[in-house]
């Protein structure tokens, strides 16, 4: 649980330093949707665009491992948006609460922490399942929402509205722009990849103190459906998306220990601040993604440290 604790508590740290400026009036309720702007705009497709060009598709061929891990992502996106919308309605807040409960936060936990579990394999693995997360989950999602922001017109004018506003997206522009380098076997240039390390390194830091800052705001209380949905998303997060990832590897694609085990640690991950960002960025309520990446990243370090115990 050290081991754990000791990756985790830099994310609280952050989260900490947000909620501190907010209640001390240093920074006002405008931050969030100023960070955010920065994040989406800026510093996330910084990283979406790197972690691309820099990839090599014969490296991440690992055809069993993929399957498992976006197996069990979009099982447990899929569920959250059927109780969501069961609940609630199919609206536009379904798919950033499936991302709430699919999305594990792979580059800034993930990475220290399956690189301690796992050596150097758990750095490729843990890429894999990023670049999944950047170029599927949340591509997906964002289509989802497009869609349905402009429902109700007709089909080839949704279409257009559709692609146009993706055409535009700059969390969609900038992994496919970043794929132009392993497609052409070209390097990035030396001055192009430290600009976008030093603007992509921003990324969480700003995002997770842009979370402390939502969190110090003040708002109406939840009510008691709210907490009780909450604790289902969370369970979603926690309980549901590793248990699917173990099983999928174990009895249907019999995968290597090792990756069996890398796997489940990916999925086990608190979900990450994509689904925060992309709530700010469509100006949607934040507030339940909000509380279920304070609360998992809680909840984590006993869930995490729990599956390492028990595999040795």
């Amino acid at each position: 649980m050290t081991s754990v604790l000791g990756i985790v508590l830099p994310v609280f740290a952050l989260v900490l330093a947000g909620w501190l400026v907010r209640r001390f009036d240093v920074i006002g309720d405008d931050a969030v949707r100023e960070f955010n702007t920065f994040v989406v705009w800026l510093a996330l497709p910084a990283v979406l665009f790197l972690v691309i060009a820099q990839s090599s598709w014969h490296q991440l061929w690992q055809p069993g491992f993929v399957a498992v891990f976006g197996l069990s992502c979009a099982i447990v996106y899929a569920v959250t948006e059927i109780i969501h919308g069961l609940r609630s309605g199919y609206d536009t807040d379904g798919p950033l609460l499936g991302l709430a409960t699919s999305y594990p936060n792979t580059a800034y936990l993930g990475l220290p922490l399956l690189i301690a579990a796992l050596g150097p394999p758990g750095a490729t693995l843990t890429l894999i399942a990023t670049i999944f997360i950047a170029c599927v989950l949340l591509t997906g999602a964002i289509v989802v929402i497009e869609l349905r922001l402009h429902a109700g017109s007709h089909p080839l004018r949704i279409a257009v509205r559709v692609a146009k506003s993706l055409a535009t997206n700059p969390l969609i522009i900038a992994p496919i722009a970043g794929a132009f380098f392993p497609l052409t076997g070209l390097a990035l240039p030396h001055p192009l990849e430290v600009f976008l390390k030093l603007l992509g390194a921003a990324a969480s830091p700003v995002a997770l103190v842009a979370l402390g800052v939502f969190l110090a705001q003040k708002r109406p209380n939840e009510t008691p459906l709210g907490t009780s949905f909450t604790t289902v998303l969370v369970a979603l997060k926690l309980i549901v998306q590793p248990a699917l990832a173990w099983a999928l590897g174990t009895y249907v694609f019999a995968l290597p220990a090792q990756t069996l085990h890398a796997a489940v640690l990916l999925a086990m991950l608190p979900t990450g601040t994509g689904p925060f960002m992309l709530a700010g960025f469509y100006r949607r309520d934040p507030g339940a993604t909000a509380r279920v990446i304070l609360i998992t990243t809680v909840a984590s370090i006993v869930t995490i440290s729990g599956y390492l115990a028990w595999i040795g």
